[in-house]
C-alpha cells in the first residue's frame, strides 16, 4: 500500500457514519484509505446491507474485539492494530471521537512513530468519571493533527497548552453535521417510522441511555416522572434500549409515554426532523437536534457542547422531574435563529480532506 495511505480505526456505529462523510471526500482528493473495524460495538445490523445502504466503504480489517472490560478490550485492540500498522506502513492513523477504539488506534500508531490524526479533538466534559473523557484527553495528547469541531474545542486545547506541543490545531467543523445532511434525503425515501407510529409534528423525542441515569434508580425515577408529566401535555416518544426497559420493570417505575424499540439512523433522523423538541442524555443527539432546527433539553448536569447552551438552543435540566418540566415549558415557547454557523454548515469533511492533502 502507498506510503500516502491513511489507516482509519473505527469501532462504533456512529464513528462509521461520521467516517463515511470523510471517506467520500478523501476519495475526491485521491487520498487512499485503509479502514479497520475493531468490532468494539458488536451490532448485528452492521452487515453488508448496512454498509451498502449507508454508502459506507467496507472495512478491509475486522478485529471482532468486543464484550470485554475496558482494559482487556483496549489492550487486545492495541496488540492487533500494531500488527496491521507494521504490515500496512500507513502515512498516518486517523481516529474519531472518544471510544476505546479511538485510544487504542492512537496508542498503536504513536508507539510505532506513525503520525496520529484525531477527528473531534478538543472536546471536554470536565468529568473524569466518564471513560470517554479519559479517552479523548489521552488521544489528543499523542495526536499530531487535531481537527476540532468548534471554537470551544480549539480554546480547550489552547488552554491546556497544546500550542507548545508538537501538534497542529485545525478548526474543521463537525463531520456529524455533514453526515446528518447527507443521510436525511436517504432517510426521507426509505424510513416509514413517522407513518408507522401515526405521528404528527406535535411530539417530543426523548432518549435515555447513559449509565449515570439508567443505573441510578432515584435519577431514573425522576427522569421518567418528568417525561410522564410532559406526556400529559404532548405525546412523548422514547426509543428505549432493552437493558433500560428491564431496569424499569425490575424497579416497577411506571411509564405513560410511548416506548418503541431502538431505531436505526435513518429512522432517528426522521424522528428528530419531525419532532417538536428533543430531550436526551446523548451527546450526539444534542447536536442533531440543532442541525434540524429543534430545541433540546439535556438530561445531564453538563455537556461537551457548551455552545448550544450558550446560544440558547439547549438547556441543561439534569435529572430532576420539576427541572425537566420547567425546561420543557421554557423551551416550548422559545424562538431561536438556527441559521448560526456553529459546526461548519456541512463542510467539515471537505475541510479535513483538503488539509490532509497538503499535510500528508
Amino acid at each position: 500500500m502507498s506510503k500516502k495511505a491513511i489507516l482509519t480505526v473505527l469501532g462504533a456505529r456512529p464513528q462509521f457514519i461520521k467516517a463515511a462523510a470523510v471517506s467520500r471526500q478523501l476519495q475526491k482528493f485521491e487520498i487512499p484509505e485503509i479502514i479497520v473495524h475493531t468490532g468494539q460495538h458488536f451490532d448485528k445490523n452492521m452487515s453488508d446491507v448496512f454498509f451498502k445502504e449507508m454508502s459506507i466503504p467496507s472495512p478491509q480489517y475486522n478485529l471482532k474485539i468486543n464484550s470485554l472490560s475496558h482494559g482487556a478490550m483496549t489492550g487486545r485492540m492495541l496488540e492487533q492494530l500494531e500488527e496491521i500498522i507494521l504490515k500496512e506502513t500507513p502515512s498516518a492513523v486517523m481516529v474519531y471521537g472518544d471510544t476505546n477504539s479511538t485510544l487504542a488506534g492512537a496508542l498503536a500508531a504513536a508507539k510505532q512513530h506513525v503520525r496520529v490524526i484525531h477527528v473531534e479533538a478538543g472536546l471536554r466534559s470536565f468529568n473524569m468519571a466518564m471513560p470517554e473523557e479519559v479517552n479523548r484527553i489521552l488521544t489528543d495528547r499523542i495526536s499530531n493533527l487535531l481537527f476540532c469541531p468548534t471554537d470551544t474545542a480549539v480554546k480547550n486545547l489552547k488552554n491546556e497548552g497544546y500550542e507548545n506541543f508538537n501538534a497542529q490545531i485545525v478548526k474543521s467543523g463537525d463531520v456529524m453535521q455533514d453526515a446528518a445532511y447527507f443521510y436525511l434525503d436517504k432517510a426521507k425515501s426509505s424510513s416509514k417510522i413517522i407513518e408507522r407510529l401515526g405521528l404528527t409534528s406535535d411530539f417530543v423525542l426523548a432518549t435515555i441511555h447513559r449509565q449515570e441515569n439508567t443505573d441510578d434508580p432515584s435519577k431514573l425515577k425522576q427522569i421518567i416522572d418528568g417525561l410522564n408529566r410532559i406526556n400529559n401535555e404532548v405525546r412523548v416518544v422514547v426509543p428505549l434500549h432493552p437493558r433500560t426497559q428491564k431496569i424499569l420493570k425490575s424497579t416497577s417505575i411506571s411509564t405513560d409515554f410511548t416506548i418503541i424499540e431502538p431505531v436505526g439512523y435513518f429512522d432517528m433522523l426522521m424522528l428528530i426532523s419531525n419532532s417538536k423538541m428533543v430531550m436526551t442524555d446523548s451527546g450526539g443527539l444534542q447536536k442533531e437536534a440543532f442541525f434540524f432546527g429543534k430545541h433540546c433539553i439535556t438530561l445531564r448536569e453538563q455537556t461537551e457542547w457548551v455552545e448550544l447552551v450558550e446560544n440558547g438552543f439547549n438547556r441543561l435540566a439534569g435529572s430532576s422531574s420539576d427541572a425537566i418540566l420547567n425546561a420543557f415549558h421554557e423551551m416550548s415557547s422559545k424562538e431561536s435563529n438556527f441559521n448560526i454557523d456553529l459546526y461548519g454548515n456541512g463542510k467539515a469533511s471537505e475541510n479535513i480532506a483538503q488539509h490532509l492533502k497538503n499535510w500528508l
